[in-house]
């Protein structure tokens, strides 16, 4: 058996709630990540998501790389997210139960890593349970006690972009290959899965999260309620 919690990256976007209805369909529930600006943008889509029964979580509020920032510049970014999320819950009237946390392109902030990481215990970010992952990489780089959500399969679908010679070819690749040290299809395996909610994805390859999810099922893979801890 291969188990899989399903994460998604960068909402809201103009087919945030296609992708809500197909999972719905499935009987999958998500954690998705919200950049604020973009809450901001489509607002009624990552509101639909929320009262829709999908967890959304905290992924900065311009999605800016960690490293190249001062500590205190990250930190708003994360706080200033937190609002645009609180807001969001309270109008969708749906309690807030976690906050789970994504830095985005997984930088975790170079040399301010330790001090983010006490930011976000110190402000009760909830962790996603990944202490069943069994590769051996999690624990080497330290992915098991930190309070942010990695992920241990990219499916890199954001790269299919007019001229960027990406395909969904290569997404297929990937998928019947290996990733960070983690195959997808390997028996026995558990993972975070990473998707993107990308319109401009959409547009080159419609209905591609349909496509890749259908995919996964097909093969067997089982897609898990997200469970958290403090």
């Amino acid at each position: 058996m291969i188990q899989a919690v399903l994460t998604i990256d960068d909402i809201a976007s103009r087919n945030t709630p296609a992708i809500v209805d197909y999972l719905r369909e499935k009987g999958i529930r998500a954690v998705m990540f919200a950049v604020g600006t973009h809450v901001e943008k489509y607002y009624s889509q990552a509101l639909y998501a929320v009262q829709k029964g999908m967890i959304v979580g905290n992924h900065s509020d311009t999605h800016p790389a960690f490293s190249g920032l001062t500590l205190e510049k990250g930190i708003g970014e994360i706080e200033r997210c937190e609002a645009v999320l609180d807001r969001l819950y309270r109008d969708a009237g749906v309690p807030r139960a976690v906050r789970p946390f994504r830095f985005p392109y997984g930088d975790k902030g170079g040399e301010n890593r330790a001090a983010l990481q006490r930011f976000l215990a110190e402000k009760g970010f909830h962790k996603l349970k990944d202490d069943r992952i069994p590769y051996p990489y999690w624990k080497e780089r330290g992915l098991d006690r930190d309070i942010d959500t990695f992920w241990t399969f990219d499916f890199a679908e954001y790269q299919i972009r007019p001229g960027s010679g990406f395909t969904l070819d290569q997404v297929w690749d990937r998928i019947h290959g290996g990733n960070q040290g983690a195959p997808l299809l390997a028996d026995g395996g558990r993972h975070i899965l990473l998707l993107h909610a990308h319109d401009e994805t959409e547009e080159m390859v419609p209905g591609y999260y349909r496509l890749l999810i259908d995919h996964l099922l097909d093969q067997g893979v089982v897609f898990t309620e997200p469970e958290f801890s403090m």
